[in-house]
């Protein structure tokens, strides 16, 4: 309803107690990957993906990915990319950055933290290059 209303605010909130919350299982990850994309709740969409691959060796040859979106590739391999890279604090990649680190930067800016990871990441690449343009 919150993102029907346009109350980002409220959707932001129930996406954060929902990531508190839930508890992914091999069993329930494909369910809880296609609502988080579905529903451009980018938080739980990085939890999951996380999930997945700390627990690749268990969901191999028990589920099948093959009916998530293309899209979701991205996602995928970013995730990957922050677990091999964990620890390391150094890293201002907006590419690889967690989606609570784009939702703080954007919200510095004054811009839209709501939307896909993809989405996030974009409007901070074109802010940047806005930011850069006028100095």
């Amino acid at each position: 309803a919150a993102d029907r209303f346009g109350v980002a605010n409220l959707k932001l909130e129930a996406e954060a107690c929902l990531v508190r919350k839930e508890t992914f299982t091999v069993e329930n990850i494909l369910d809880n990957l296609q609502y988080a994309d579905s529903k451009n709740c980018a938080l739980l969409l990085e939890k999951a993906m996380d999930f997945v691959v700390k627990k690749k060796d268990e969901i191999i040859g028990k589920i099948f990915l093959d009916d998530l979106p293309g899209t979701m590739v991205m996602d995928m391999l970013t995730a990957i990319s922050q677990a091999q890279r964990e620890g390391n604090n150094g890293d201002d990649d907006i590419d690889t950055m967690r989606v609570s680190e784009l939702r703080r930067r954007l919200h510095e800016k004054g811009l839209c933290v709501d939307g896909s990871r993809k989405a996030m990441v974009a409007l901070l690449k074109e802010n940047s290059r806005e930011s850069s343009a006028r100095e």
